[in-house]
């Protein structure tokens, strides 16, 4: 009998210390799940620069929630994947004619992480290629949401930028 309550007890103390019963562990874990969607946050700038430098509309795209939004000036607001996908595709970076990459100063870029939702702030920094001049400088606040189990933008709003630090 002692072997059985001996054995049970084990089981408890084990099963206990796997939930995480200290509060150390899950702090820990929360600080570690904050730094990885942080991360992921600031991904989804590093796939938007490069889908505008390579004009890959479909890498574009993978980083837009189904019912996103993209406003570009006063009155232009879109709404949906096949309207900011039409967007994208009659911008200046998407033209053949333009050889343009695009960047974002790293200290220029800020987000934010709380569950499943967050923001990213970032700047675009439009360069020609071909004179290597700047043609164009903006930035986008964007609100991000985590949507089975990936990052996406669910509304972009342009806005203005410098290029001072």
């Amino acid at each position: 009998m002692r072997i059985v309550i001996g054995g049970a007890l084990a089981a408890l103390v084990i099963s206990l210390a796997a939930c995480g019963g200290s509060g150390t562990g899950s702090a820990s874990e929360q600080e570690t799940q904050q730094q990885a969607d942080l991360y992921a946050i600031g991904q989804i700038q590093q796939t938007f620069h490069k889908a505008l430098s390579t004009k890959d509309i479909e890498l574009m795209m993978s980083v837009w929630a189904p019912n996103a939004t993209i406003t570009v000036g006063p009155g232009q607001t879109m709404e949906g994947t096949s309207k900011i996908r039409d967007h994208w595709l009659n911008s200046n970076p998407f033209q053949p004619s333009n050889h343009w990459v695009t960047a974002t100063p790293v200290y220029k870029t800020r987000a934010t992480a709380n569950g499943d939702r967050g923001t990213l702030f970032f700047e675009c920094h439009v360069i020609d290629t071909t004179t290597e001049q700047v043609v164009a400088k903006s930035g986008a606040d964007t609100l991000v949401a985590k949507m089975d189990g990936r990052w996406l933008i669910t509304s972009f709003v342009t806005a203005t930028s410098t290029l001072s630090p």
